[in-house]
């Protein structure tokens, strides 16, 4: 019996059923996007009170490894995305026995393992940051006669926000690396750039693509802290950049959304640094940026809808992100009424129940006619925050 919420060419349609896997803020604020479509969301996540769980229209509670919920949550959807590449590619595709399930098991066994991403990608003549394998401090130390002084250590596999990475400066400091605390390590050039810029693609089950423009990100210890559009970059450089990130969905055969992050070095030179086939934290300036928000043109894109438009509303835009820091060491919450005073300035939280140190709490996001008012607008609401 045929499903009267896809249609004949494969479109899923609202009222149907999208599965995300994954309980965080990027699950969350798809929910939302979906929900405002027509669509019912179940989360699968490991309990109710998960930033994506509270929003949910259901929700399916277990370990990402129990076959018996992965099974219970796949037989609900009539699609299923995710918020996160760090999943089992097997709990994927299992989940692709009962429903189309995007990202595929393929493209994340190759996202969460850097040696495999980075390989693929060069291999494809995507411009990826030099690199080579490595184990332990004497290859290392041969690694670097290619790459020189300094350079970064990777694990292979997890890590982000700068976890699991260290910055090695000298021969001497090579046994500091942690080697036994991961099976497989890769090793980076450490490279100077003028800045760092981000595109996200959003790409079909038919290949039709859709660039949002460039983002430019400011990190602080080695996480998010800003990210502005337009980018200051030239009309050139961001044509190259989304000819690069697109050549790298396609490469990868994403379907859904994919992030890249780009050094761009002095000399206009573009170098892929990070991937992510996922909505991303830069992108979150788009929910009030652009005319559809990245987590809306996920639900398209995995749905097989027609693509939105990703055009800028306005002259400029800016996105900080709330790290658990501001809450202090009692926990108290800031007063938001003070970050809200700032024209133009939209506040999002995640509904985290704890806040941390370096944890991602929540962002906020200013517009204005210009991209340098819209960053000062929501320096300005963030610093109140810190003084209430």
């Amino acid at each position: 019996m045929s499903n009267p919420k896809v249609s004949a060419d494969h479109v899923i349609l609202p009222p149907a059923t999208i599965g995300m896997v994954g309980g965080g803020q990027l699950g969350r604020m798809f929910a939302i996007a979906a929900a405002s479509m027509g669509y019912e969301v179940v989360v699968f996540c490991a309990a109710e009170n998960e930033p994506a769980a509270q929003v949910a229209h259901r929700c399916v509670f277990g370990r990402l490894d129990n076959a018996d919920a992965v099974t219970r949550f796949a037989k609900q959807c009539d699609v299923i995305t995710l918020e996160f590449e760090n999943l089992s590619a097997e709990m994927i595709a299992k989940c692709s026995e009962f429903a189309p399930t995007y990202p595929s098991a393929n493209v994340l066994a190759t996202a969460q393992d850097r040696l495999i991403e980075k390989t693929t990608l060069r291999d494809a003549s995507v411009p990826v940051t030099p690199f080579a394998e490595v184990s332990d401090a004497d290859s290392l130390i041969a690694a670097s006669q290619t790459l020189g002084w300094p350079v970064i250590v990777k694990t292979a596999r997890s890590g982000y926000d700068g976890k699991g990475q260290q910055r090695v400066s000298t021969q001497s400091d090579a046994a500091s690396v942690p080697w036994e605390s991961a099976d497989s390590w890769i090793v980076e050039k450490c490279i100077e750039f003028d800045r760092e810029v981000s595109v996200v693609v959003a790409r079909t089950v038919d290949g039709r693509t859709k660039c949002f423009p460039v983002f430019e990100n400011d990190h602080c210890n080695h996480i998010l802290d800003v990210t502005t559009v337009p980018a200051n970059v030239s009309p050139e450089l961001e044509k190259r950049a989304l000819e690069v990130a697109v050549s790298v969905a396609q490469t990868l055969d994403v379907v859904g959304l994919i992030c890249v992050e780009m050094f761009v070095l002095d000399d206009g030179v573009l170098m892929v640094n990070e991937v992510a086939p996922r909505p991303h934290n830069s992108g979150h300036l788009s929910i009030e940026a652009m005319e559809v928000s990245q987590f809306q043109q996920q639900v398209r894109a995995v749905c097989g809808l027609n693509l939105g438009s990703t055009d800028l509303i306005g002259g400029g835009a800016a996105m900080a992100n709330l790290l658990g820091d501001l809450w202090g060491d009692d926990g108290v919450s800031p007063d938001w009424n003070a970050a809200l005073s700032v024209p133009g300035v939209h506040l999002h939280l995640y509904g985290k129940q704890t806040a941390k140190k370096g944890r991602k709490m929540g962002h906020l996001t200013a517009t204005a006619d210009t991209v340098g008012e819209a960053k000062r607008r929501v320096e300005m609401a963030r610093n109140a925050l810190a003084k209430s």
